[in-house]
């Protein structure tokens, strides 16, 4: 079965969203995109008594952010030291405090406003398949503690008993991290907005984006035209031809998940028993988890094109495998698809190309919680225009040269990382 959306009973599906349609008039804010950035945006400028309204070309949840791994894990790709030299000390000090607190700003969200979303916080473990990515771990590990952070080295015995899986030579344990029903979490952010004023629209999308005097423009493909003061374009792994050089500044890559049915409570026992979530070091990561029900959820990257087939997630099946012999033969009762936004440089970039029209781009796999956190920055930046409220720079939108070979470039590197991991196992 090829389900295009995580539903019962992988994550309990949420009730729907009242919508609350288009606010009549002028608007401070237009939120182009429907998803944990846009929404959680909206929300914060709502509460700060904006105009907000969030337009959505799809339905709630039919993006990234409502097809992700459900993982919400502090921290970027680079560590704190990393962030300093690539930006600076000032500037990746900044991002560095701002990214270790991003699984905290969605947890005491959810707490706060009393979400109706499944979660759990017992942490994240990023699992060493080599002795080089061992001692990257033991790095990383020092950098965190150093800033205060709840995290820990954990030797191959530790790694083995928390998760259960074969092949591992140590790991790291991040105890901030945790995990969400994703598609909940979009559809009560959604909701959070709606109730604090901010017009909600789906299945319509932004065609064109034009200055009007100190305005922006915006009209629809069903006819309409909106004015706003501002405008957020939180389209990440979606964007396409609305701002130009967007798309062609970002790689996406597919995220390709499964699920299996409920395990029976013998062979589940030794599976992430203590409710932790797994990344792997490999070049092409697995990712795994279990789901409320009992089941192994379990990701990675697939085909850049769309699938065709359950075949398009056999690799999954033989990652599985390999990590937990035990499964052979358990059936595979859930399959889904969601896409990553990449940047060159494996940082999240903060764009104005205009004035008045912003947008970030790039998660890197750290959506929920990055792009959740960012919501009352964007919110507060919209309100003031103070860079200073920020946590990224403002950079200029650059193009990825031979952009239009993406795919093939993508695919090409994809096989030769999956070679080199399979001669590391």
């Amino acid at each position: 079965m090829i389900s295009p959306l995580p539903g019962l009973p992988v994550w309990r599906r949420p009730v729907g969203v009242p919508l609350s349609g288009l606010i009549d008039g002028q608007v401070d804010l237009l939120v182009i995109g429907g998803g944990y950035q846009g929404l959680s945006t909206a929300y914060h400028a709502a509460r700060q008594g904006l105009r907000v309204q969030v337009i959505e070309a799809r339905g709630l949840g039919e993006g990234a952010s409502g097809l992700n791994g459900g993982q919400v894990i502090p921290g970027l790709k680079h560590d704190p030291e990393s962030l300093r030299a690539l930006l600076g000390d000032a500037a990746g000090e900044k991002l560095a405090a701002f990214s270790a607190g991003t699984a905290d700003a969605v947890f005491e969200l959810i707490r706060s406003e009393k979400l109706d979303v499944e979660h759990q916080r017992d942490g994240w473990i990023l699992a060493a398949h080599t002795q080089s990515a061992m001692q990257a771990a033991v790095q990383r590990n020092r950098e965190w503690r150093q800033r205060g952070a709840d995290v820990m080295v954990l030797n191959a015995a530790e790694v083995a008993l928390l998760t259960g899986a074969e092949g591992y030579c140590g790991g790291w344990l991040d105890r901030r991290a945790g995990v969400v029903n994703p598609l909940a979490l979009t559809v009560e952010l959604a909701r959070l907005a709606a109730r604090s004023g901010a017009g909600l629209l789906v299945d319509e999308a932004i065609t064109g984006l034009q200055p009007r005097g100190p305005l922006w423009g915006a009209s629809t493909n069903r006819g309409r035209t909106l004015l706003a003061k501002k405008v957020l374009v939180a389209t990440n792994a979606y964007s396409r031809g609305l701002i130009p050089g967007l798309a062609q500044s970002l790689v996406w890559l597919h995220s390709f998940q499964m699920a299996t049915e409920p395990l029976p409570a013998e062979v589940l026992e030794g599976i992430l028993p203590g409710g932790q979530a797994v990344s792997d070091s490999r070049r092409i990561l697995v990712y795994y988890r279990r789901s409320p029900d009992g089941r192994l959820v379990i990701g990675g990257r697939g085909p850049m094109r769309e699938p065709r087939s359950v075949e398009d997630w056999a690799h999954l099946e033989r990652a599985m495998l390999r990590l937990f012999p035990t499964l052979q033969g358990a059936p595979i009762t859930h399959r889904w698809f969601g896409r990553v936004a990449m940047t060159p440089d494996s940082l999240p970039h903060l764009h104005e190309p205009a004035p008045g029209l912003f947008m970030v781009a790039g998660c890197q796999g750290r959506g929920i919680g990055l792009m959740t956190a960012l919501g009352s920055s964007l919110a507060a930046y919209a309100a003031s225009g103070d860079p200073d409220v920020l946590p990224l720079p403002i950079s200029p939108l650059r193009t990825i040269p031979f952009h239009r070979f993406r795919r093939i470039g993508v695919a090409a590197h994809v096989a030769w990382y999956r070679l080199l991991d399979s001669l590391e196992r």
